[in-house]
């Protein structure tokens, strides 16, 4: 997982400092998350999935398909 949130946000060219801020932590912290030293709140994974457009799966390495799920039309 760690690998890939760190290469997404390189692949799209942005800083520590940018993904720390959208996701209000200190860019320290984001750090820790790209090298595995700190875990990664369900919130903030979920924030990095919306933000990058893909699924929490495949930033998890539980699949290679980037495509996000469709957004559940049930609103429980």
């Amino acid at each position: 997982m760690y690998r890939r949130i760190r290469e997404l946000r390189e692949d799209n060219d942005l800083t520590q400092v940018y993904m720390a801020e959208l996701l209000n932590v200190n860019q320290r912290t984001y750090s820790r998350y790209e090298t595995g030293e700190h875990e990664i709140s369900l919130a903030s994974l979920s924030k990095i999935a919306d933000f990058y457009e893909v699924s929490v799966d495949y930033l998890l390495n539980r699949t290679d398909i980037k495509k996000p799920y469709p957004k559940s039309k049930n609103k429980n």
